[in-house]
């Protein structure tokens, strides 16, 4: 399978096109230079891309957009957030309906923001959407990437839970308070975290492309969804280290801003109801055990 990548230099898409490129997938880079090897050069800002480099591709996914988490969000930062995701996934919906043949399948990044704050409440990909910031960039973001869902093509919309990865990720800036003995629950600790290891997100992006009875949203989150409190007395069982220094939802929001409300406090309990469904088998679903072997 010839597959169109974006974002292939992040956690997940350069993790991905490792395990793509061993199951003899050849991954195609969208990068944002021209004549950077095996690569196609696009430019969403502008709406560009090289279709004429675009040749016998029989899927796209679509993972790039600014990071969420890598500074306040002040409105420009808010709206980069935004139209990142909005530009660069309605340019790929448009290309790729006007490409002959088309891709067989588009797998576009979405996440489990998507539902806002929901308590205890278990979410599956038929629940409805909250109404905060993030959920307002996923719906819009989803609909972007439902737009290149014409005759022939399948669209998968991919709502990932935290990712844990050794090199990257949430987990790294999670670790730093406890090795320093001073991590701990954040805020009342009874808000729900929906984890995945990146070994299964990758395995999942794989699955969905090859997978036929997949589309529309993926829940793409372990079945084993934990309390705050639950995490991080597991992280720093892990870690060998205590997790007796709580940090107040006042000093979160003190930090971050409306960050800290729809990252660190907001609560999503996560089914993977689909992916369970239709067959696929979580490799990682024990806490302890996923997060010991990633930091040992």
């Amino acid at each position: 399978m010839r597959i169109l990548i974006s974002g292939s230099t992040g956690l997940i898409g350069s993790a991905f096109i490792r395990a793509a490129s061993a199951a003899n997938h050849t991954c195609i880079p969208l990068v944002r230079k021209r004549g950077v090897g095996a690569s196609v050069y696009w430019d969403p800002e502008s709406g560009t891309i090289d279709s004429t480099a675009l040749q016998e591709i029989d899927a796209v996914v679509h993972l790039a957009g600014e990071s969420i988490a890598a500074r306040r969000w002040t409105v420009a930062q808010k709206d980069r957030i935004l139209n990142s995701r909005i530009r660069s996934t309605n340019l790929l919906a448009s290309t790729i309906k006007g490409m002959n043949p088309r891709p067989r399948v588009m797998i576009s990044a979405s996440a489990i923001g998507y539902y806002g704050d929901r308590g205890g409440e278990r979410l599956t990909e038929g629940s409805s959407h909250g109404s905060d910031f993030l959920s307002h960039v996923c719906v819009e973001w989803e609909r972007a990437a439902m737009s290149a869902a014409v005759p022939g093509v399948r669209v998968v919309l991919l709502r990932t839970g935290i990712v844990l990865a050794k090199d990257g990720g949430a987990l790294a800036k999670m670790v730093t308070p406890f090795k320093f003995g001073v991590g701990g629950r954040i805020g009342p600790g009874t808000q729900y975290m929906s984890w995945i290891d990146l070994e299964d997100e990758v395995q999942v992006i794989l699955y969905c492309l090859q997978n036929e009875s997949i589309h529309g949203p993926v829940n793409c989150a372990a079945p084993s969804a934990v309390t705050n409190a639950e995490f991080t007395k597991t992280l720093g069982r892990a870690l060998s280290r205590p997790a007796l220094f709580p940090l107040p939802a006042f000093a979160a929001r003190a930090m971050l801003g409306e960050m800290a409300d729809a990252l660190l406090l907001s609560s999503q309990r996560v089914e993977p109801s689909k992916l369970l469904a239709s067959g696929y088998v979580f490799r990682h679903t024990n806490l302890e055990e996923t997060l010991r072997r990633i930091l040992r």
